[in-house]
Order: C-alpha cells, then sequence, then structure tokens
C-alpha cells in the first residue's frame, strides 16, 4: 500500500479582486481626479515661453492636454464634478512647498464643475502661486488612492478612480512613486500620466510597466498595470 502525502488547510480566506471589467458591468462610475504640475522648471507664467504662459489667444501645452483627455474621461462622470489638484508649488498664505494643494484652494471641497471648471481654476490660481519644485507625485497618488481604497469594503464594485497627472520632467520621488503605485494597484484605479513639453520622459515609460513589470523598490511587483504614460508632443496635432 503506498503512503499519501496529505495537505490539511485550517484556514482559507478568498479575497475577491474586481477586474476593470467587474466595474463596467456592475454600471460603475468613474471618478476622475486631474494633477497639475506647478514644479518652476515650466518657466516662469509670466514669460511666452512657459509651459504655464497663458496665451490670450491659444491654450498652452497643459490646457490643450487637460481638454484633450478630460473631455473623454468627463463622459463616464455623471456628476461631472473633478477634484482637481496641484503640485510642486509654493501656496498662499504662508506659501509653503504643497503636493497635493487644491487648484481652488477649498481643500474641504477641491473639486470643479466640468473640465471647463478645471480650466477655470488652473488660470486663477497661477498669478497666485509661487513655482516651485521638487517634482513629487507620491503623495497624489497616494490621496486618490486613499478614496479608491474605501471602494474596495464596499459590497459592489461601483466607482474606478481615475488620476490624469500632466507634468514636464523627471520625477524626484521615484522610489516613493513606484511604491504608490505598487499599493494602488490592488485597487479601483488608474493613473494616466501625460508628458508636456520636450523633457526626458525615460522614467515615465518606466512606470508605464511596458518594458517590464514595475517593482517597488522592496522587490514586490504590481498587481496589474495601472499606469498608461502619453508623451503630448506625439500627440498634441
Amino acid at each position: 500500500m503506498k503512503n499519501l502525502d496529505c495537505v490539511f488547510i485550517f484556514c482559507l480566506q478568498i479575497i475577491k479582486m474586481h477586474s476593470f471589467l467587474d466595474y463596467i458591468m456592475g454600471g460603475c462610475q468613474i471618478q476622475f481626479t486631474v494633477a497639475i504640475d506647478f514644479t518652476a522648471s515650466n518657466g516662469d507664467p509670466r514669460n511666452s515661453c512657459s509651459l504655464h504662459y497663458i496665451h490670450p489667444y491659444q491654450p498652452n501645452e497643459y490646457l490643450k492636454a487637460l481638454v484633450a483627455v478630460g473631455e473623454i474621461c468627463q463622459d463616464y462622470d455623471s456628476d461631472k464634478m473633478f477634484p482637481a489638484f496641484g503640485f510642486g508649488a509654493r501656496i498662499p498664505p504662508d506659501y509653503k512647498v504643497s503636493h497635493d494643494f487644491a487648484v481652488n484652494f477649498n481643500e474641504d471641497n477641491p473639486e470643479c464643475a466640468g473640465i471647463q471648471g478645471v480650466v477655470e481654476a488652473y488660470q486663477a490660481c497661477l498669478p497666485k502661486l509661487q513655482l516651485y519644485g521638487p517634482t513629487n507625485i507620491a503623495p497624489i497618488i497616494q490621496k486618490v488612492a486613499k478614496s479608491a481604497s474605501q471602494e474596495v469594503h464596499t459590497k459592489e464594485a461601483m466607482q474606478y478612480f481615475i488620476l490624469l497627472i500632466l507634468t514636464d520632467g523627471v520625477i524626484t520621488d521615484m522610489a516613493d512613486t513606484r511604491e504608490a503605485i505598487v499599493q494602488a494597484s490592488h485597487l479601483p484605479m488608474s493613473i494616466i500620466i501625460v508628458g508636456i513639453g520636450n523633457a526626458d520622459f525615460g522614467d515615465m515609460q518606466m512606470l508605464d510597466g511596458d518594458d517590464g513589470i514595475l517593482r517597488s523598490p522592496k522587490g514586490e511587483p504590481v498587481l496589474r498595470d495601472i499606469v498608461q504614460f502619453v508623451p503630448f508632443r506625439n500627440f498634441k496635432h
């Protein structure tokens, strides 16, 4: 008689990880959030060479990208109210550097009415800011992920979070950003990064994960690829 190997399971827990298709089939709503880079590398907004220059007759690169992506995403957001944040600037009244401030300066309600509301809030805040740095995007990813994590504990997958990040340069908190993305990959959340201007966006390609699996500094891989990077210069025309 042969001896049979046996495995005894004393505790088993099954955790349902909702896919994007689950959210679509469940009648989910898209929660669309915008984050804008206000670091000094963009140039003085008063100078016509700045990526943030407000031209009287045509939109700057940030506005073009915001409208191009936002007008598509807003059709899937039922209330058309979009939280809009900025990062990398000194903000009033004390002019301390912030990496996740409300563009309308209302921290209790950062939502703007439609893409046009985001555009207006962006244009209104520019003269009040001091562009500074560094380019840290982990804080804004963590802020949206905190909201997305609350959705995981609901009985039905009804909300999916999309974060649009508009930035002009090299990320300075890459380790923290990788960690934030790996943790967010377990949540109902995706990130669109649009590169503005002509900088070297090599780091962004790594975050995208198309050339390999993104891992945290500790080696933990993303559960799924949630980042899409787009260099706006390749598509703006």
